[in-house]
Order: structure tokens, then C-alpha cells, then sequence
């Protein structure tokens, strides 16, 4: 076993040693992490596993909700391949959990996944028993598929995606993520560039195949009937409004955003605009942005319990997991992240609603979406919140336009299904090298 391997393997135990009383103090005091303490320490009640009963088992580990919309559509191309196989799905965040569990059915079993600590890790693996265990993106976590890789359990990464901050990390650490990509069995990747970030990282190019992005075949389904209805009933809107939207808003960004929209009003003063903040605890540091300037805004959880028609033209989006839908009512979608330097967020999601879709120069964490869509001619990029106003009024003011931009942007998607099916063949395959 490689030096810098049973460095890290010292660092993080004595780290989790030295701060678990805390992490259960802060737990009793908070209440955070109450229901699901045990698991993530590594201790796992008999019941979480009971269904988990067929010779073969594969574990998949998606973190957060971003991970899961990829692992749902992978899970059901396994059960259609092959049924008899058991599955096992963890995440880290309990939002990630709620989506998997409505997204799933009950004889996947859904857990939370234990700290990279690893006796943790042991003790999950001992007690689950995987034939494989599957990392979804870009959690590659040492002890575990270390510990995987020693006990002879197959490993694979799927719809991997290494972006440019990451792959940044990680070099720093290569030596390190070299050692623990040498044991991985397979890497099933979304696009080239992330193919090639994975090589540079210190994995085998004979182990690494180039499969797409599976989170598309998962967009394409939940964008089906009354969907669309239902969130129009909630934020109280008729159908028949122009619809400005912004989501996964970054802070300074909101400033641009509300500097375009009232030039936008000035053209189009009935224009409603729904800010969607990427971190919904921001939602009363918006509303206040927004009240210093004069304009009226609601919540939109406000929205929902009233009863009151609502007047405000301003809608801030304050709920989890609601996004994807919302893009729905939009006329023309701006995803945030971009303007402000954070990488960009996932554009593909309101281009499967058929919607113009905006974005600023900074998109390198989501380069392979920002590509497809303007080879399709259905993504914008704008570089300033003078360029945002401009196409935004044009579209809003040329509803063939937007119709005509939206479809292509949604065709784009739709010619790009089916990598669900190949990530799921990548990891079946591996049950003939156990």
C-alpha cells in the first residue's frame, strides 16, 4: 500500500476520532443529522437491509440530489437488464434521500452513506455484502473504495464528470488519487473532456469509456403532463403571463438580474420575474434587495398558504427540490452561476421544457451542456446584464422566436438519451470479472 495512501488513511482517522464528540454534540444541540447519526457513522440497523436478500448486489453512492437524477435513470436500466439483481442507493444529504425514495421503488434500498472513515466504511461494506460498488460523478472517496478494492469488491465510477476546479483539487493531491484510481475496475464518463481529466488524475486509459450524461433521460421524463399545471397553481399564475426566470441565482448576480428586469418592465411592464436563488437561505436577503429598490416580491411558500390572489410581479422560489419544474411556466430561462464566477449551473434542465435558455461566460463546470445547446441553437450566452436585457425582451417580444429557440435546445436533449443504459452495461459487466 502506497505512502501517501496510509497518510490519509492516518490524517482521517485521527480526524474523526478527535471530532466525533463534537459531531454528536452538535448533533443533540441542532437536531441536525438525528435520524440518520448512526448510518453515517458507519452503524446500520438490520431493518435498512432486510430487502436487500439476491445473490447479486450492487451499492450506488450518489451524494446529493444532482447525483441521484443521474442514478435513478441507471438503477431502472439495471432492473430492466438484469432483475435479479439487488440494488442499494445511498446519498449524503437528506434531500438527495427524499428524491431517491420518491423517485424509487421499495425494493431498492435507500441508505445514507457512512463519513469516509474507515471502520465506517468496513462496517457498511461487511454488513451490505456488494458485488460492486458504483460512485456516481465525481465522489471518489479513498477509504471506501480502497476498502472495497481489499475486501474484492468490484469498483466503477459512472457519468463521471472531473470539472476544471476539481480536477485543480485533485492535482494537488495526485499522488494520492492516483494510487486510488489504479484500484478502480472501470470508469464510465460523461463526455471527453472529463475522460481526459480523469486520465491526467491518474487513472488507466484502457479502463475509461466515453458514455454521455444519463441525468438527460431522467430531465426528459419529468417533464411529462401537469406538471407545468401544478406549479401555475401554486405561484398563482394563469398561464398567459410573460415569464422571466432565473435560477440557481449566485450572490451579485440578483443585482444584475433585477437591473435587466426593470428595463425589461420598461418595454414589457406586465413581465413577471421568478428569481430561484442556488441556496434557498438566501431567499429574505433577496427580498430585501428587491424592496430596496421599490418593487414588490412574494415568497414563494408565502404563496402557497395564502388564499389571496397574488399582485406582487416578483416571485422568489424558497423551496428545495422545485426547481426543475418551475422552469416550466418560464417563457425565457437565465441559469445563474454564470455571470458571477462560479462555474455555471446544469442548462440542460430548462431546455427540456423547451425554453430560450441565457447563461454567462463562466460555464466550465457544465462545458459539455453549454456546447450542445448552441450547436443546437438553443443556448445564449450573454456577457453583461445590458446583453441579458436585450435577449431576454427579444425573446419575450417574439414568442415564435423563443417557441422556435426552446424546441431546438429541447431536441438537443432528446437526441442525447440513452447513456443511462450504457453506464448501467458498464457496470453490469464488471459481474463477469468477478
Amino acid at each position: 500500500m502506497h505512502p501517501i495512501y496510509l497518510a490519509y488513511l492516518v490524517l482521517t482517522s485521527g480526524v474523526f476520532t478527535a471530532g466525533l464528540p463534537y459531531a454528536l454534540l452538535y448533533s443533540k444541540i441542532t437536531g441536525r443529522y438525528k435520524k440518520n447519526f448512526s448510518q453515517r457513522v458507519g452503524l446500520f440497523p438490520s431493518s435498512l437491509v432486510l430487502p436487500v436478500k439476491r445473490s447479486t448486489r450492487i451499492w450506488l453512492h450518489a451524494v446529493s440530489m444532482g447525483e441521484v437524477t443521474a442514478a435513478v435513470p441507471i438503477i431502472e436500466a439495471i432492473r430492466k437488464s438484469s432483475p435479479g439483481f439487488s440494488i442499494i442507493l445511498s446519498t449524503s444529504t437528506e434531500h438527495g434521500q427524499g428524491l431517491a425514495r420518491s423517485r424509487l421503488s421499495s425494493d431498492v434500498s435507500c441508505i445514507y452513506a457512512p463519513v469516509d472513515f474507515v471502520f465506517s466504511v468496513i462496517s457498511v461494506l461487511e454488513r451490505i455484502k456488494p458485488d460492486i460498488l458504483v460512485c456516481l460523478e465525481t465522489e471518489l472517496w479513498p477509504n471506501l473504495l480502497m476498502a472495497a478494492n481489499l475486501m474484492g469488491i468490484k469498483t466503477a465510477i459512472v457519468n463521471g464528470r472531473i470539472s476544471s476546479r476539481t480536477i485543480k483539487s485533485y492535482m494537488k493531491i495526485r499522488p494520492l488519487m492516483k494510487e486510488v484510481l489504479g484500484r478502480i475496475d472501470a470508469f464510465s464518463m460523461i463526455n471527453a473532456i472529463d475522460a481526459k481529466r480523469i486520465q491526467d488524475i491518474g487513472a488507466s486509459p484502457e479502463k475509461i469509456v466515453i458514455n454521455g450524461n444519463a441525468k438527460f433521460d431522467l430531465m426528459l421524463e419529468r417533464s411529462g403532463t401537469g406538471v407545468k399545471e401544478k406549479i401555475q397553481q401554486i405561484l398563482k399564475l394563469n398561464g398567459r403571463e410573460m415569464v422571466f426566470m432565473a435560477g440557481s441565482t449566485r450572490p451579485s448576480e440578483e443585482e444584475v438580474i433585477l437591473d435587466a428586469y426593470q428595463k425589461i418592465i420598461q418595454k414589457l411592464p406586465e413581465t413577471i420575474l421568478i428569481i430561484a436563488p442556488r441556496h434557498t437561505e438566501r431567499a429574505d436577503q433577496i427580498q430585501k434587495i428587491i424592496s430596496q429598490r421599490g418593487l414588490q416580491c412574494r415568497l414563494r411558500t408565502d404563496l402557497e398558504k395564502s388564499e389571496e390572489p397574488r399582485t406582487a410581479p416578483i416571485i422568489i422560489m424558497d423551496s428545495m427540490g422545485e426547481l426543475k419544474d418551475a422552469y416550466s411556466v418560464a417563457n425565457i430561462v437565465f441559469c445563474g452561476g454564470s455571470l458571477a464566477k462560479f462555474g455555471g449551473q446544469n442548462i440542460l434542465e430548462p431546455a427540456v421544457w423547451g425554453k430560450p435558455v441565457l447563461y454567462g461566460s463562466s460555464m466550465e463546470d457544465f462545458i459539455d451542456a453549454k456546447n450542445l445547446l448552441e450547436k443546437a441553437g438553443g443556448g445564449i450566452e450573454v456577457k453583461n446584464g445590458d446583453e441579458l436585457a436585450e435577449k431576454a425582451i427579444f425573446f419575450l417580444s417574439n414568442p415564435e422566436q423563443a417557441q422556435k429557440t426552446g424546441s431546438l435546445a429541447r431536441n438537443a436533449v432528446e437526441l442525447n438519451q440513452g447513456a443511462a443504459q450504457k453506464h448501467a452495461s458498464v457496470i453490469c459487466s464488471l459481474m463477469d470479472k468477478t
